[in-house]
């Protein structure tokens, strides 16, 4: 199904000329009211006027969440701040926090956008949705909370945390939908089976997962443990939220970006330059439509393709892959790039272990070591001394055979690493301190 057939099955041509008239408009606006913006495109020498094509995106400056911190905390906003209804901001543990702000316009279209995400995952007005997302500054749990009531869905406001009874409220409530991070989903499965609770038996059907990159490894792992559907949801809180785009359940084939509102564009991590759809490369987004706070070429860093052929389900709008990792999170070790996700696959894939892990790079002398920390589960933790070992051995070799890098390898007991009710934590990187 499809929640605004107008604007998702829109032809090519003609979404491109509402891209257009919209990228103008905000071109218009940021100059006018952003002095941040004023002073890039005059760096740049470039005026708003300049804009005749969508191919003029590339004389645009672009901006960098390190740009948002230096302006902290209103320095982006294009509005007075009494139009602001909402504000939210990232956590701020690697730096200055991020602020995004919201006019009452701003909230709405994010209501219908996550509304739009929703449906192409399978819901409908008569689901009941069990939302794991944080709640508070994080964009995670308001963003799917007005998408739900936009949809006509009922909503659990459960939040992050308090897991044992949200096992309970899954059972008692029996929700259609449940949001959340991956690793959370996995968290809940198993400790479901220690309360006596198969998450699998409930009536839950579908899962719609994100704000922390994963594999399609962990997909089928989660669909195994809590017996659902999983979908991809992409967003982040600079650009708008959850909701910028979303797999179609029909077809899993690619995230649909919301093309009407944000204009994507993939280009060379080190160039900047502009690479063809197909080509891999770091994702960016010109928010269309954003009142509070309009952002021109915003780099993610998340790496992924873009395919503008139309899907299956009936939507036009371009599909962006499974983002592979972020080019700030690559981990370069003696000079070999290594994603976390890369070694997730290989992990999932071997026989005994589970999805949770973490990455330890250290440095020793001149030279960077990386240790893969990762559980076993039960069956396997009370094997013999040498099944460890056989299965410490394998995993790496793979990890040498596929990335043509060495590690350690750890196998720690069930539990042995922390869970997170939020996005988890991958690397710990120890390069960084003293």
């Amino acid at each position: 199904m499809i929640y605004d057939v107008k604007n998702e099955t829109m032809p090519r041509e003609e979404l491109e000329l509402v891209q257009l008239r919209r990228l103008r408009a905000q071109c218009e606006r940021v100059y006018a009211n952003v002095p941040f913006y004023k002073k890039k495109f005059d760096e740049k020498g470039v005026k708003p006027q300049d804009i005749k094509s969508l191919k003029d995106i590339s004389l645009l400056p672009f901006t960098t969440k390190q740009d948002l911190r230096d302006q902290y905390p209103f320095g982006m906003f294009a509005v007075p701040k009494d139009q602001i209804v909402r504000i939210h901001c990232s956590s701020g543990t690697t730096g200055t926090a991020t602020v995004v702000g919201y006019t009452k316009r701003d909230i709405e279209n994010w209501g219908e956008l996550m509304a739009r995400c929703l449906m192409a995952a399978g819901a409908s007005a008569a689901d009941s949705v069990h939302n794991a997302y944080g709640y508070g500054l994080f964009t995670g749990g308001l963003g799917v909370h007005y998408g739900a009531e936009a949809l006509g869905a009922t909503v659990v406001p459960v939040s992050g945390g308090a897991t044992k009874r949200q096992v309970t409220l899954l059972k008692d409530f029996a929700p259609d939908v449940i949001c959340g991070t991956p690793s959370y989903a996995l968290f809940l499965a198993e400790t479901g089976l220690e309360m006596g609770i198969d998450i699998r038996e409930l009536p839950l059907r579908i899962g719609i997962f994100g704000a922390e990159p994963w594999t399609n490894e962990m997909r089928v792992e989660i669909e195994k443990k809590l017996g659902i559907t999983a979908i991809d949801i992409y967003g982040l809180s600079e650009v708008m939220g959850p909701g910028v785009a979303i797999e179609c359940r029909e077809v899993q084939d690619g995230l649909h970006i919301q093309e009407d509102h944000f204009l994507a564009e993939t280009i060379d991590p080190q160039t900047g330059e502009i690479v063809e759809p197909g080509q891999e490369g770091e994702l960016v987004f010109t928010t269309l439509t954003k009142e509070g706070i309009p952002l021109i070429r915003y780099r993610t860093r998340d790496l992924t393709t873009l395919n503008t052929t139309p899907c299956r389900c009936g939507r036009t709008t371009a599909r962006m892959k499974r983002v592979t990792g972020r080019s700030d999170d690559m981990l370069i070790i003696r000079g070999v790039n290594v994603f976390p996700s890369q070694i997730e696959t290989i992990l999932i894939e071997t026989e005994g272990l589970t999805p949770h892990y973490q990455l330890v790079v250290e440095r020793q002398g001149n030279l960077d070591t990386l240790e893969v920390q990762v559980e076993v589960n039960e069956s396997i933790f009370s094997d013999e001394i040498k099944s460890l070992q056989k299965i410490e051995s394998k995993v790496m070799k793979n990890i040498k055979e596929f990335l043509g890098v060495t590690a350690k390898v750890k196998l720690v007991e069930p539990k042995g690493i922390e869970r997170s009710r939020g996005k988890a934590k991958r690397i710990i990187d120890k390069r960084k301190e003293g």
